[in-house]
């Protein structure tokens, strides 16, 4: 259904009832039309009111009008002929072919053949015989016709108009889809690549410091395959389309492993304290892979810009929200990373949820991220 203002279609059916009761009321000049008495004003509504509704209900309107000329027709014993029904057949045929669907459009092309019919049949100039008057009669049926094909070629015109407005549509959220993807890639990179090659940059250079021991340079090595080996799975995410030929992946991080995570803190000479409620209970993978990357976050941020040397992490719930917590007692202000991701993505991820992500000073010194994400 096409939408238009409802005047233009109002004004289109005033005009042409307006049309056929000058025609039909002729009497009010001294020069009557024979006829029952009802046409004059019972006809002129029946054969052009439903012209209103021929964008909204293209097919009733146009089997009203036809029906307005078939019972004209068979009532009075002699059809109608002039500008006012012209005016009346040709916007039904052509509204039921332009703003129906194409079996309503094949409908009312039928009930527009039968309707001629009846029309020619008690048409008393064409049943005279006359050549003249036959010819004028198929030459209006071909104009009636013409007018429908018009409208069915308006009405794909429309269609595909509907389509190329529907297909940049489409392309516009593929390209948002596209660019929230990248985001989410740019902070799982970030969380990945951050996090472990910051601890082990901080062992290296400890390592150089005071002489490269054995577990010192197997701590290193160990952080950097734990690295590698986060970096392949995202690109193996991301280089297969169908996941058939890639291999098994590991599944994502979670609260479970955020001991071993601190561990991995401890081992750049920070201590980590995690407490976990025991009112946390198994939750929703993608949540428990945001509180881990909260948690991964925090205590990166603790590693490389708060000059801590103590961290406490907790989670808990209270009332379906998981609270995730990291605490330390380092510079304070200042605690996120130079390129804008840290907290950024963080709040992101939050948000998703629904949640909300509060991020400052402590009183009496240190920096807390404090995240609230609903479970329910």
């Amino acid at each position: 259904m096409v939408r238009r203002p409802p005047w233009i279609d109002l004004a289109i059916a005033a005009v042409g009832t307006a049309l056929t009761e000058l025609v039909w009321a002729k009497s009010w000049f001294g020069n009557p039309i024979a006829g029952p008495a009802w046409a004059t004003v019972a006809w002129p509504l029946l054969l052009d009111a439903p012209l209103a509704w021929r964008r909204s209900a293209p097919l009733a309107a146009c089997l009203l009008v036809l029906a307005g000329v078939v019972v004209q027709a068979a009532s009075t014993g002699n059809s109608a002929e002039g500008l006012e029904v012209i005016y009346a057949i040709g916007f039904a045929v052509y509204s039921v072919a332009a703003y129906g669907t194409r079996r309503k459009a094949v409908v009312g092309l039928a009930a527009f053949g039968a309707a001629y019919g009846v029309f020619t049949w008690f048409d008393r100039n064409v049943q005279s015989g006359e050549s003249g008057q036959r010819w004028s009669a198929a030459f209006f049926c071909v104009i009636f016709v013409a007018t429908w094909f018009a409208g069915v070629w308006m009405h794909s015109r429309r269609e595909a108009a509907a389509l190329a407005r529907r297909t940049v549509d489409l392309e516009r959220e593929a390209g948002a889809a596209v660019a929230g993807e990248r985001a989410r890639m740019a902070r799982e990179l970030h969380d990945i690549v951050s996090h472990n090659l910051s601890v082990v940059v901080l062992q290296a250079a400890g390592a150089r410091a005071g002489g490269a021991s054995a577990s010192t340079l197997e701590k290193i090595e160990r952080s950097g395959r734990e690295a590698l080996v986060e970096m392949r799975r995202l690109l193996g995410v991301l280089r297969e389309d169908d996941g058939s030929a890639a291999g098994p992946l590991a599944p994502q991080p979670g609260i479970a492993q955020l001991e071993q995570l601190a561990e991995t803190m401890r081992s750049t000479g920070i201590s980590v304290d995690v407490d976990v409620s025991s009112a946390v209970t198994p939750l929703p993978p993608a949540v428990e892979l945001a509180a881990y990357r909260i948690v991964q976050e925090g205590l990166t941020n603790v590693l490389k810009h708060a000059a801590a040397t103590r961290a406490l992490v907790r989670v808990g719930i209270d009332a379906d929200v998981l609270v995730v917590e990291v605490v330390d007692d380092g510079a304070g202000a200042g605690t996120t990373d130079g390129g804008g991701h840290g907290l950024a993505g963080m709040r992101e991820r939050v948000a998703l949820f629904g949640g909300a992500l509060r991020a400052g000073d402590r009183v009496g010194g240190g920096f807390e991220i404090h995240a609230r994400i609903p479970v329910a």
